[in-house]
């Protein structure tokens, strides 16, 4: 993808084209049967091999998941492929047998439904998927409700162990970015939610132009060990912060 963007600000025909094009040749050929994505590997999902004794942590599989397929439907979206095409409508079809009851999505390599819900957001919104779909707007409302009382939104790891707490936990900064980002992608712009998100992010943001994280927001294996990205606090608001403005001037608003 970052490729794709320098491509776009060169001669065309340069370099980039084959690079780009061997790398979406390798994750379209990543995507399992069921139309989702794993991180590594294509149809790894025979879950009773975690019942071996030496199963890696309960955690030997790499089976699609939602936020990986999200981000690889932006991908798809970002190289010119239409939402009509058999591979991404086999994503959607995925991503729409996959949400929660609740209207969020499960996420693998952060914590965890608000990380989820926000990447698959972004990857329908960037495929062109009709905004006032109910999977989006279910999606984007469930953000709205476990949004904390301080405008920030956070999740502890514990929800990979208990599934009634997705959503809760204290607000930090990546977690906050991440749901503004999936609301801006349901197209809410009007809600005061976004608002406050931005607000928090502004309010707690140090004179050095740092946040501070404090709780673990990666995953390495769910309910076993989680790690701290230490820039996830820093360049995921830069990156809310970036897209709200850009939505804000497109639409004539301060």
């Amino acid at each position: 993808m970052a490729l794709d963007r320098a491509r776009h600000s060169t001669a065309p025909g340069t370099k980039f084209d084959d690079a780009i094009a061997r790398g979406a040749e390798w994750v379209e050929g990543l995507q399992s049967k069921d139309g989702g994505w794993g991180a590594f590997d294509a149809d790894n999902s025979y879950y009773y091999l975690n019942n071996i004794p030496f199963a890696d942590h309960g955690a030997l599989l790499d089976p699609p998941t939602d936020d990986v397929s999200g981000r690889c439907l932006g991908m798809f979206a970002q190289l010119g492929v239409k939402s009509d095409d058999p591979r991404l409508a086999r994503a959607i079809e995925f991503l729409r047998r996959s949400q929660l009851g609740d209207g969020s999505w499960f996420g693998r390599w952060g914590v965890n439904y608000v990380y989820g819900t926000a990447l698959v957001l972004r990857g329908l919104e960037a495929i062109g998927m009709d905004l006032h779909e109910p999977c989006i707007q279910q999606g984007a409302e469930w953000l709205r409700m476990v949004q904390n009382p301080d405008g920030g939104w956070g999740e502890t790891c514990g929800s990979y162990d208990d599934p009634s707490t997705r959503g809760v936990g204290p607000s930090t900064s990546s977690q906050t970015a991440w749901a503004i980002l999936g609301l801006l992608a349901a197209n809410d712009t009007r809600s005061d939610s976004v608002a406050r998100g931005i607000a928090y992010l502004l309010r707690t943001q140090k004179k050095d132009g740092s946040w501070d994280e404090p709780y673990f927001t990666g995953t390495g294996f769910p309910r076993v060990f989680y790690l701290m990205y230490h820039l996830y606090r820093q360049y995921f608001p830069l990156l809310a912060f970036t897209t709200y403005a850009k939505i804000m001037a497109a639409s004539g608003s301060d």
